[in-house]
């Protein structure tokens, strides 16, 4: 199932395999600038079947409602021909908890235009109001600040540090705990 989101200059949405080409285009142009923030990437990421899988999976896990990634476009781009960005609520957990976990990247050229703090604050919305989520839970890099103050605007606090908590780019790397709680629900 489709979903489709508005701001003022974005489109985020879901998308399905007929994405795969425009998915690796995003991620190829973004290699070196994603690097210092990702998990090492193998030679078999930068092909069009990695891709294809990944969509796939994440299709299945949209329609159990245990992950949301939306994919950003510009408004202008009426025929979603250009990918400029990602964010992804994954690992939703129900019952007492009401929690998900948030990632989020954007293109090298599109960075310090506000793009993501626009899609964030329409995301944060989905997940409060239409998924009911109490908590979203970002861990960032403690030397990754233009992040760290882009989740601090949205109102998300440091709850601390987490030791050697993901391997990134082949290294364990040490993350902020940021959370961001829904007051609106009781």
């Amino acid at each position: 199932m489709k979903k489709i989101y508005s701001t003022n200059r974005l489109v985020l949405r879901t998308i399905d395999t007929s994405f795969t080409r425009k998915v690796l285009d995003y991620y190829t142009r973004n290699k070196d600038f994603l690097n210092p923030w990702e998990p090492k990437r193998e030679q078999n990421f930068y092909k069009p079947m990695t891709h294809r899988k990944t969509l796939r999976r994440e299709q299945d896990l949209i329609n159990s409602l245990s992950m949301l990634r939306l994919w950003i476009f510009k408004k202008e781009d009426t025929g979603f021909e250009r990918i400029i960005g990602t964010l992804a609520f994954s690992n939703i957990v129900r019952g007492c908890f009401q929690s998900c976990f948030l990632g989020y990247k954007l293109d090298k050229d599109e960075v310090n235009k506000g793009y993501m703090s626009e899609a964030l604050e329409k995301g944060i919305e989905v997940m409060f109001h239409d998924y009911k989520l109490h908590r979203i839970e970002a861990n960032i890099i403690p030397r990754n600040e233009a992040s760290i103050n882009l989740v601090k605007k949205l109102g998300f606090i440091n709850e601390g540090l987490s030791k050697k908590y993901l391997k990134i780019n082949d290294v364990w790397e040490d993350h902020y705990h940021m959370v961001l709680l829904n007051e609106d629900m009781e």
